[in-house]
């Protein structure tokens, strides 16, 4: 991409050196408001029969001048259609990403959800167990069920930009 740009400003260079040398080497001729369309074109004719050398150059210089600008359109045309194909994926991503975000926003709210269930599903059991260990060591010599206090779940958290799945004692 950087080539192109600078093979633009190449052309660009070339063609404004073009018209300053076709500008020096012009001779005016100023034809009166009062002239006819075929007096003007008379006017040029003589200019040129008179200086066929000047002209041809200026001639020489008008086509360079006009191939070079078509060479500059043709470069311009890749960029804009390079800019538009990386605007036109740019966009796709976005689109994916957005997707993407929002199928992962699903999970994670049904994660929180079983997270939810599970922690009742704990405390429950716990409160099972609380009631259940006391006759369990009378008769056992053991708990019933230990490691409630490094039992944890999963929970996805967010700050906006960044998803956190953290793990939550319950």
């Amino acid at each position: 991409m950087q080539d192109i740009r600078a093979e633009i400003a190449v052309i660009r260079s070339q063609i404004n050196k073009l018209r300053r040398e076709g500008a020096s080497l012009a001779i005016n001729v100023t034809p009166s408001e009062d002239d006819s369309p075929q007096a003007i074109a008379e006017t040029y004719r003589r200019q040129a029969r008179e200086n066929p050398q000047l002209f041809a150059e200026l001639k020489g210089i008008d086509d360079a001048i006009t191939a070079l600008e078509a060479q500059l359109a043709e470069k311009e045309t890749i960029i804009k259609k390079s800019q538009r194909g990386y605007i036109t994926r740019l966009s796709e991503q976005m689109q994916e990403l957005e997707s993407a975000k929002s199928q992962a926003k699903i999970h994670a709210e049904r994660i929180n959800q079983l997270a939810a269930e599970l922690a009742t599903e704990i405390h429950s059991l716990k409160t099972c167990a609380d009631n259940l260990t006391p006759l369990y060591w009378q008769v056992y010599y053991k708990p019933f069920i230990t490691g409630f206090k490094t039992i944890s779940v999963p929970y996805v958290r967010s700050d906006g930009d960044v998803w956190t799945i953290v793990n939550r004692i319950v």
